[in-house]
């Protein structure tokens, strides 16, 4: 069945494209050249620091989802505009579009990618392009293809031609067998979906590329991550998105998870900086190359409670969703991030009260806004 059409049946009428930052309508093809699946046992690649005058040159794969563009504009900010390139396979927004340089990239399109890579001079890269938890679900096929398949063209891709990779995780990479409250860096992780099968798959391979090949790999896993600035897309935790859409527009909300679901939680400003924070770390400051990070922990009840404080005649109601609770029901209700605050300094700024506080203050777009490509 041609991609198109598969994602269509997953996703509604209203999908055109997968929003994952790449496009594939068979199995993709792989083209000669030097790649970690040619190198000698002996190899490795050695990677030269920054200046604080010398600033990197960024590729954000599956730019258009919820954290692409959040993370451009800081980067941008940081690094100036032209240092800072948005790719996907969709057309962009005008106001994106003019905010800096934006491309076509297809992760699944090796030599593409590596053409992107060389005639950019790449130095970091981040690569988000996935397909989320309940999508992933739905199209096991399509996930597996752009959230394993992708991310080999992406490893070798950044391996050869020596660029800092940042790949983010999620909470969804650990199952009902791993330790929930807290959740250490390391333990059992054996995830029940695809898509915490591809980041677990991914956090493997990033750090064997590390070792095998020196690339310079990091990776945070991410909480549930809420933005006022895209709709839900088909996450796990989106709940936590969609109730203040909800909560302003209706006064009302309808929740797909129990009540006493707790699952850990973050505000986008605090996981973009973090984002930025571990990749400017020195190398030697990382005791490992994938971290936990975390901010907050609530349920849907707790969240109901401080959005009440500002919307007085707010409801809530629940109609569970059996996939999508079965699925909150495997992941940590808490992330235990103590070696990111000790190896490179983070710390949260947003707790629950200035998380409710700043999305309720927030107007909600209303122009339809492409769904995220990277999340829960």
């Amino acid at each position: 069945m041609p991609v198109v059409r598969m994602l269509r049946q997953v996703m509604g009428p209203g999908a055109q494209r997968p929003a994952c930052g790449c496009w594939a309508p068979g199995p993709p093809a792989r083209f000669l050249g030097i790649s970690p699946r040619q190198i000698l046992a002996d190899a490795s690649f050695h990677f030269a620091s920054f200046s604080e005058t010398d600033h990197p040159r960024v590729l954000i794969t599956g730019g258009l989802g919820q954290l692409g563009v959040g993370l451009a504009n800081l980067l941008r900010k940081r690094f100036g505009k032209d240092n800072v390139i948005l790719s996907d396979i969709r057309k962009p927004p005008d106001h994106v579009f003019h905010s800096g340089p934006f491309i076509y990239s297809d992760i699944l399109d090796y030599k593409n990618l590596r053409e992107i890579v060389v005639n950019n001079r790449v130095t970091w890269l981040f690569h988000y392009s996935a397909l989320l938890s309940a999508v992933g679900e739905a199209n096991v096929p399509l996930a597996r293809a752009v959230n394993i398949t992708g991310l080999h063209n992406i490893l070798d891709t950044a391996a050869e031609h020596n660029v800092r990779l940042f790949v983010p995780s999620t909470i969804g990479a650990f199952g009902p067998t791993s330790p929930r409250n807290p959740t250490p860096d390391v333990c059992i992780q054996r995830p029940r979906t695809i898509y915490g099968v591809s980041k677990v798959h991914a956090e493997l391979m990033g750090e064997y590329y590390h070792y095998r090949y020196g690339l310079d790999f990091r990776c945070l896993r991410y909480p549930g991550i809420i933005s006022a600035n895209s709709q839900p897309g088909g996450g796990t935790t989106d709940y936590a998105v969609q109730i203040f859409h909800d909560a302003v527009k209706h006064g009302k909300f309808e929740c797909n998870l129990e009540a006493s679901t707790r699952l850990p939680m973050m505000y986008i400003d605090d996981c973009l900086r973090a984002t930025l924070e571990v990749m400017e770390a020195p190398a030697e400051s990382l005791s490992m190359r994938t971290y936990n990070i975390n901010a907050m922990s609530f349920t849907p009840e707790e969240l109901a409670q401080e959005v009440l404080k500002h919307v007085p005649e707010f409801q809530i109601t629940y109609n569970v969703d059996a996939v999508r609770q079965a699925i909150a029901d495997s992941w940590p209700m808490n992330f235990d991030d103590g070696n990111a605050r000790k190896d490179w300094g983070w710390k949260h700024d947003f707790d629950l009260p200035e998380l409710v506080t700043t999305m309720l203050n927030f107007q909600v777009p209303t122009p339809e806004w492409p769904r995220p490509t990277e999340g829960l």
